[in-house]
């Protein structure tokens, strides 16, 4: 395993051998994996996806060394995915106020660790575990562990483990996810077809909280495909179709490639970001596995709690065919 290597915003295995010595990075240590024709980059910072191929085609989006992730690009989240409106949630009836974090929307975003740095646990030739810890603070008095497993796997594929595992002697509420961005090497993202196969969207105000659920219809329903650049949306949706415990959601391009991302039924919900504002990007797509959705700490769907000593693992990872 090699660690400092150096890429730019689309990084290819030609481009990506420097000593760490005579770098550094905005996302700090670059921890490297390689089996056969995949690679993928995993940063310090967020325990976060930098960068995964196969056979040279680029799969998931990227930046440059001396930025950190745009859009949130790649990184985990613990001990909340998504937001919790206005930082504000109950604990036994006391009031828990969070740092805001997403000033435009009023809102706490995206967990605790986003700009944490991860320790090196464990590495095998094909996999690495990074480990980050959330201190008892304003908003979250508690003590929990947020692992995080990548692994490239026999055919290729990245498998991803994130495991919180709670130190307190009080049990903690949680809710994990990711916010990996696919994409297919220099295929045009808006020229790809997105399939996602959910019965029900959460509907969210102008704060991208949600206040009810609805059928997942009209623009929102992916189930037989719909063309990237008929779609700008930022939804949750859930009632996934799971076919032997996993949900599969997909990219495809016209030459009938495609790359999918996969979530475990302990993540029952995605959320889908399309969006214009990618940097350097017409158009890019985020699929975000999650344990619970947007303000889980307030109305409880989907909010997971740990017994103290009490470990929990949601699975995901990104599959192509190429």
């Amino acid at each position: 395993m090699k660690y400092g290597i150096a890429m730019s915003a689309s990084p290819s295995p030609a481009n990506s051998a420097l000593p760490s010595e005579s770098r550094r990075f905005a996302t700090g240590l670059q921890f490297e994996l390689r089996r056969g024709d995949a690679l993928a980059v995993v940063t310090e910072l967020a325990a976060g996806l930098r960068f995964y191929s196969r056979g040279g085609v680029q799969l998931t989006e990227s930046y440059d060394d001396d930025q950190i992730p745009p859009g949130a690009t790649g990184i985990t989240l613990a001990p909340w995915a998504n937001r919790v409106e206005d930082g504000v949630w109950y604990l036994d009836g006391r009031k828990q106020q969070l740092d805001i974090t997403e000033v435009s929307r009023n809102n706490a975003s995206h967990g605790l660790l986003r700009n944490a740095a991860y320790t090196l646990v464990d590495e095998s030739e094909f996999s690495v575990t990074l480990e980050a810890t959330v201190f008892p603070q304003h908003g979250y008095p508690f003590l929990v562990r947020h692992l995080v497993r990548y692994e490239l796997d026999e055919a290729m594929d990245l498998r991803v483990r994130q495991t919180l595992v709670n130190d307190s002697q009080d049990r903690a509420p949680f809710v994990l996810g990711a916010h990996p961005y696919l994409r297919l090497g220099d295929a045009a993202t808006e020229d790809l077809v997105l399939t996602v196969n959910a019965r029900t969207r959460l509907v969210a105000d102008e704060r991208l909280i949600p206040r009810s659920t609805a059928a997942a219809d009209g623009q929102y329903d992916l189930s037989a495909g719909t063309p990237v650049n008929d779609l700008l949306i930022d939804v949750a949706l859930t009632d996934l179709a799971y076919d032997g415990g996993v949900a599969r959601h997909t990219l495809t391009a016209p030459d009938g490639r495609s790359v999918s991302l996969e979530q475990d039924e302990l993540s029952p919900y995605v959320h889908v970001f399309v969006t214009d504002t990618f940097p350097g990007r017409s158009k890019a797509v985020a699929i975000e596995p999650m344990t619970g959705p947007a303000n889980a700490f307030n109305s409880g769907d989907g909010l997971r709690w740990l017994a103290p000593g009490e470990a929990f693992t949601m699975s995901w990872g990104i599959t192509a065919s190429l």
